[in-house]
Protein backbone atom coordinates (compact mmCIF):
# COMPACT_ATOMS: atom_id res chain seq x y z
CA UNK A 1 0.00 0.00 0.00
CA UNK A 2 1.19 3.67 -0.60
CA UNK A 3 1.59 5.62 2.15
CA UNK A 4 -1.48 8.33 2.13
CA UNK A 5 -0.27 11.59 1.22
CA UNK A 6 0.06 14.05 4.00
CA UNK A 7 -2.14 17.30 3.73
CA UNK A 8 -0.43 20.35 4.03
CA UNK A 9 -1.86 22.63 6.48
CA UNK A 10 -3.27 25.86 4.95
CA UNK A 11 -1.42 29.03 6.72
CA UNK A 12 -3.83 30.94 8.41
CA UNK A 13 -5.29 34.11 6.57
CA UNK A 14 -4.07 37.49 7.76
CA UNK A 15 -5.79 39.96 9.71
CA UNK A 16 -7.70 42.62 7.79
CA UNK A 17 -7.33 46.24 9.13
CA UNK A 18 -11.33 45.83 10.85
CA UNK A 19 -10.12 42.65 12.38
CA UNK A 20 -7.36 44.76 13.90
CA UNK A 21 -9.58 47.01 14.49
CA UNK A 22 -11.67 45.34 16.32
CA UNK A 23 -9.11 43.45 18.26
CA UNK A 24 -7.51 46.43 19.95
CA UNK A 25 -11.50 47.76 20.62
CA UNK A 26 -12.79 45.06 22.48
CA UNK A 27 -9.65 42.06 22.20
CA UNK A 28 -6.84 41.86 24.49
CA UNK A 29 -5.65 45.10 23.06
CA UNK A 30 -8.51 47.37 24.72
CA UNK A 31 -7.46 48.20 28.09
CA UNK A 32 -4.17 49.70 26.27
CA UNK A 33 -6.29 51.15 23.60
CA UNK A 34 -8.37 52.94 26.12
CA UNK A 35 -5.56 54.29 28.33
CA UNK A 36 -3.89 55.79 25.22
CA UNK A 37 -7.10 56.99 23.91
CA UNK A 38 -7.80 58.47 27.49
CA UNK A 39 -4.39 60.11 27.64
CA UNK A 40 -5.25 61.59 24.37
CA UNK A 41 -8.40 63.38 25.04
CA UNK A 42 -6.90 64.49 28.16
CA UNK A 43 -3.98 65.89 26.45
CA UNK A 44 -6.12 67.96 24.19
CA UNK A 45 -8.35 69.45 26.95
CA UNK A 46 -5.50 70.27 28.67
CA UNK A 47 -3.95 72.37 25.60
CA UNK A 48 -7.16 74.02 25.04
CA UNK A 49 -7.60 75.85 28.82
CA UNK A 50 -3.55 76.24 28.27
CA UNK A 51 -4.53 78.47 25.41
CA UNK A 52 -7.64 79.47 26.05
CA UNK A 53 -8.06 80.70 29.75
CA UNK A 54 -4.35 82.15 30.37
CA UNK A 55 -3.30 79.57 32.05
CA UNK A 56 -0.55 79.42 30.82
CA UNK A 57 -0.04 83.16 31.68
CA UNK A 58 -0.61 82.56 35.17
CA UNK A 59 1.74 79.82 35.86
CA UNK A 60 4.64 81.78 33.86
CA UNK A 61 3.77 85.37 36.21
CA UNK A 62 3.69 83.56 39.48
CA UNK A 63 6.32 83.35 41.53
CA UNK A 64 9.56 82.68 40.28
CA UNK A 65 8.83 83.96 37.18
CA UNK A 66 7.04 86.93 37.50
CA UNK A 67 8.84 89.99 36.86
CA UNK A 68 7.84 93.56 38.69
CA UNK A 69 9.44 96.14 39.37
CA UNK A 70 11.18 95.66 42.29
CA UNK A 71 12.85 92.35 40.84
CA UNK A 72 14.59 95.05 38.22
CA UNK A 73 18.31 96.04 38.94
CA UNK A 74 19.62 98.88 37.02
CA UNK A 75 22.82 100.63 36.96
CA UNK A 76 23.58 102.97 39.79
CA UNK A 77 21.80 106.28 39.48
CA UNK A 78 24.94 109.01 39.42
CA UNK A 79 24.79 111.97 42.32
CA UNK A 80 23.05 113.91 39.65
CA UNK A 81 19.61 112.14 39.07
CA UNK A 82 17.07 112.30 41.65
CA UNK A 83 14.52 110.26 39.77
CA UNK A 84 12.97 107.29 40.16
CA UNK A 85 14.06 105.45 36.39
CA UNK A 86 12.99 101.96 37.18
CA UNK A 87 9.69 103.67 38.64
CA UNK A 88 9.20 106.02 36.03
CA UNK A 89 10.00 103.66 33.37
CA UNK A 90 7.49 101.05 33.93
CA UNK A 91 4.29 103.37 34.75
CA UNK A 92 4.80 105.52 31.40
CA UNK A 93 6.11 102.64 29.03
CA UNK A 94 3.47 100.19 29.29
CA UNK A 95 4.78 97.59 31.66
CA UNK A 96 2.76 97.37 34.24
CA UNK A 97 0.78 94.07 33.07
CA UNK A 98 2.16 90.90 34.18
CA UNK A 99 5.66 90.07 32.98
CA UNK A 100 7.63 87.08 33.08
CA UNK A 101 11.08 85.95 32.32
CA UNK A 102 9.30 83.32 29.79
CA UNK A 103 7.73 86.23 27.47
CA UNK A 104 10.89 85.88 24.27
CA UNK A 105 10.66 89.44 23.78
CA UNK A 106 10.49 90.78 27.18
CA UNK A 107 14.36 92.01 27.59
CA UNK A 108 13.72 93.46 24.02
CA UNK A 109 10.10 95.62 25.38
CA UNK A 110 11.87 96.70 28.88
CA UNK A 111 15.52 97.81 26.57
CA UNK A 112 13.00 99.88 24.14
CA UNK A 113 10.93 101.54 27.44
CA UNK A 114 13.99 101.93 29.27
CA UNK A 115 15.43 104.01 25.87
CA UNK A 116 12.81 106.54 26.28
CA UNK A 117 13.44 107.84 29.50
CA UNK A 118 15.24 111.22 29.15
CA UNK A 119 17.98 110.31 31.47
CA UNK A 120 19.06 107.31 29.51
CA UNK A 121 21.62 107.46 26.95
CA UNK A 122 22.24 104.09 26.42
CA UNK A 123 21.07 101.01 26.88
CA UNK A 124 23.97 98.43 26.94
CA UNK A 125 22.14 95.07 27.55
CA UNK A 126 19.02 93.47 29.18
CA UNK A 127 19.54 89.67 30.93
CA UNK A 128 17.26 87.89 32.36
CA UNK A 129 17.83 85.21 35.45
CA UNK A 130 15.86 82.53 37.28
CA UNK A 131 14.37 83.23 39.60
CA UNK A 132 12.62 85.99 38.22
CA UNK A 133 15.00 88.86 38.15
CA UNK A 134 16.06 91.12 35.41
CA UNK A 135 19.60 93.44 35.06
CA UNK A 136 19.17 96.42 32.99
CA UNK A 137 22.82 98.09 32.37
CA UNK A 138 22.70 101.97 31.33
CA UNK A 139 24.91 104.60 30.02
CA UNK A 140 23.02 107.89 31.87
CA UNK A 141 23.48 111.15 30.10
CA UNK A 142 25.64 113.85 31.98
CA UNK A 143 24.32 118.06 32.63
CA UNK A 144 27.35 120.25 31.44
CA UNK A 145 25.60 123.58 31.59
CA UNK A 146 22.13 125.45 32.26
CA UNK A 147 20.82 127.38 29.34
CA UNK A 148 19.63 130.43 30.30
CA UNK A 149 16.29 131.28 28.99
CA UNK A 150 13.37 133.91 29.96
CA UNK A 151 11.85 131.53 32.03
CA UNK A 152 14.79 130.04 34.27
CA UNK A 153 17.30 127.40 33.49
CA UNK A 154 17.32 124.41 30.95
CA UNK A 155 19.92 121.70 31.77
CA UNK A 156 21.73 120.17 28.60
CA UNK A 157 24.14 117.10 28.28
CA UNK A 158 27.87 117.33 26.04
CA UNK A 159 25.47 117.40 22.85
CA UNK A 160 22.45 119.74 23.71
CA UNK A 161 20.14 117.36 24.97
CA UNK A 162 17.63 119.03 27.12
CA UNK A 163 17.70 117.36 30.69
CA UNK A 164 14.30 116.95 32.98
CA UNK A 165 14.31 120.23 34.85
CA UNK A 166 13.08 118.97 38.35
CA UNK A 167 16.08 117.32 39.52
CA UNK A 168 18.11 120.16 39.68
CA UNK A 169 17.71 122.68 42.87
CA UNK A 170 17.93 126.48 42.60
CA UNK A 171 21.37 125.58 44.31
CA UNK A 172 22.63 122.75 42.30
CA UNK A 173 21.64 124.24 39.11
CA UNK A 174 24.04 127.41 40.42
CA UNK A 175 27.03 125.14 40.11
CA UNK A 176 27.38 124.59 36.84
CA UNK A 177 28.38 126.55 33.20
CA UNK A 178 25.76 128.92 32.79
CA UNK A 179 25.47 129.05 28.68
CA UNK A 180 23.68 132.94 28.11
CA UNK A 181 22.35 135.08 25.14
CA UNK A 182 20.82 132.17 23.47
CA UNK A 183 17.29 133.18 21.77
CA UNK A 184 15.70 130.06 20.52
CA UNK A 185 13.47 127.44 22.54
CA UNK A 186 14.16 123.30 21.99
CA UNK A 187 12.88 121.86 18.92
CA UNK A 188 11.73 118.82 21.10
CA UNK A 189 10.88 117.72 24.19
CA UNK A 190 13.28 116.48 27.34
CA UNK A 191 15.59 114.11 26.22
CA UNK A 192 15.80 115.38 22.95
CA UNK A 193 18.47 117.90 21.71
CA UNK A 194 18.07 121.59 21.52
CA UNK A 195 18.03 121.98 17.82
CA UNK A 196 20.29 125.06 18.10
CA UNK A 197 23.79 124.51 16.62
CA UNK A 198 25.10 127.30 19.24
CA UNK A 199 23.74 125.43 22.08
CA UNK A 200 25.67 122.47 21.21
CA UNK A 201 28.75 124.21 21.03
CA UNK A 202 28.39 125.97 24.18
CA UNK A 203 27.38 122.46 25.99
CA UNK A 204 30.55 121.51 24.23
CA UNK A 205 32.95 123.53 25.79
CA UNK A 206 31.10 123.38 29.13
CA UNK A 207 32.03 119.69 29.16
CA UNK A 208 35.60 120.93 28.26
CA UNK A 209 36.03 122.69 30.93
CA UNK A 210 33.88 120.91 33.87
CA UNK A 211 36.80 119.95 36.15
CA UNK A 212 38.19 123.74 35.91
CA UNK A 213 35.19 125.34 35.90
CA UNK A 214 35.26 126.60 39.55
CA UNK A 215 39.14 126.54 39.86
CA UNK A 216 38.87 129.51 37.48
CA UNK A 217 36.08 131.14 38.96
CA UNK A 218 34.46 131.40 35.54
CA UNK A 219 30.74 132.49 35.39
CA UNK A 220 29.32 132.19 32.14
CA UNK A 221 29.83 131.08 28.12
CA UNK A 222 28.68 133.65 25.46
CA UNK A 223 28.16 132.71 21.83
CA UNK A 224 28.38 135.02 19.71
CA UNK A 225 26.14 135.72 16.41
CA UNK A 226 26.66 132.98 13.60
CA UNK A 227 29.95 133.98 11.15
CA UNK A 228 29.21 132.57 7.88
CA UNK A 229 33.10 130.48 7.07
CA UNK A 230 33.33 128.72 3.87
CA UNK A 231 32.32 125.28 5.28
CA UNK A 232 28.70 126.99 6.14
CA UNK A 233 28.14 129.23 9.87
CA UNK A 234 29.71 128.88 13.27
CA UNK A 235 29.84 130.87 16.44
CA UNK A 236 32.76 131.72 18.62
CA UNK A 237 32.68 132.11 22.26
CA UNK A 238 33.40 133.90 24.79
CA UNK A 239 33.89 132.99 28.49
CA UNK A 240 33.38 135.13 31.43
CA UNK A 241 34.84 134.94 34.94
CA UNK A 242 33.32 136.25 38.10
CA UNK A 243 35.47 139.14 38.18
CA UNK A 244 34.44 140.78 34.94
CA UNK A 245 37.18 139.61 32.62
CA UNK A 246 36.40 138.30 29.59
CA UNK A 247 38.17 135.33 27.69
CA UNK A 248 37.81 134.89 23.86
CA UNK A 249 37.64 131.28 23.53
CA UNK A 250 37.33 130.76 19.92
CA UNK A 251 34.83 128.19 18.38
CA UNK A 252 33.73 124.91 19.77
CA UNK A 253 35.63 121.91 19.77
CA UNK A 254 33.95 120.09 17.66
CA UNK A 255 34.72 122.66 14.46
CA UNK A 256 37.99 122.81 13.30
CA UNK A 257 39.85 126.23 12.08
CA UNK A 258 43.26 127.22 11.03
CA UNK A 259 45.08 127.58 14.17
CA UNK A 260 42.40 126.68 16.55
CA UNK A 261 44.04 125.04 19.46
CA UNK A 262 42.58 121.56 20.26
CA UNK A 263 40.05 122.67 23.79
CA UNK A 264 42.17 120.65 26.14
CA UNK A 265 45.14 122.69 25.25
CA UNK A 266 43.08 125.93 25.84
CA UNK A 267 41.74 124.61 29.66
CA UNK A 268 45.02 123.88 30.23
CA UNK A 269 46.83 127.26 29.30
CA UNK A 270 44.18 129.12 31.22
CA UNK A 271 44.85 126.79 34.29
CA UNK A 272 48.79 127.53 33.56
CA UNK A 273 47.66 131.75 33.44
CA UNK A 274 46.34 131.25 36.98
CA UNK A 275 49.19 129.55 38.18
CA UNK A 276 51.41 131.88 37.27
CA UNK A 277 49.26 135.01 38.17
CA UNK A 278 46.43 133.63 40.70
CA UNK A 279 43.87 134.55 38.84
CA UNK A 280 42.46 135.65 35.39
CA UNK A 281 41.45 139.01 36.76
CA UNK A 282 43.88 141.79 36.32
CA UNK A 283 46.22 143.68 38.99
CA UNK A 284 43.71 146.35 38.43
CA UNK A 285 41.05 144.44 37.82
CA UNK A 286 38.76 142.81 34.93
CA UNK A 287 40.75 142.60 31.52
CA UNK A 288 40.58 140.34 28.28
CA UNK A 289 42.19 136.96 27.60
CA UNK A 290 42.68 135.29 24.32
CA UNK A 291 43.74 131.79 23.99
CA UNK A 292 41.88 131.00 20.43
CA UNK A 293 45.34 130.98 19.14
CA UNK A 294 49.53 130.82 19.84
CA UNK A 295 50.23 132.64 22.24
CA UNK A 296 48.01 133.34 25.14
CA UNK A 297 47.87 137.34 25.36
CA UNK A 298 45.93 139.49 27.51
CA UNK A 299 45.39 143.30 27.38
CA UNK A 300 43.38 145.55 30.18
CA UNK A 301 39.62 145.60 29.94
CA UNK A 302 37.96 148.80 28.04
Amino acid sequence: MRASKKRKRKPSPLPTRSNRLVSLLWGRGRPVTLAVLTALVLLSAWCAVWHSTGVREYIFTFGDYEVTPQKVEITPLPDWIHTDIRSEVFRNASLDGPLSIMDEDLAERVAGAFSLHPWVAKVRRVTKHHPARLVVELDYRRPVCMVEVPNGLLPVDAWGVLLPVADFSPVEASRYPRLVDIKTVPVGTVGECWGDARVIGGAEIAAALREAWAELKLSQIVPSAPLATSVGEASTYTLLTRGGTRIRWGRAPSTSAPGELPAADKVARLKEYVTRHGTLEGREGPQELDVHSLPVSSRPKL
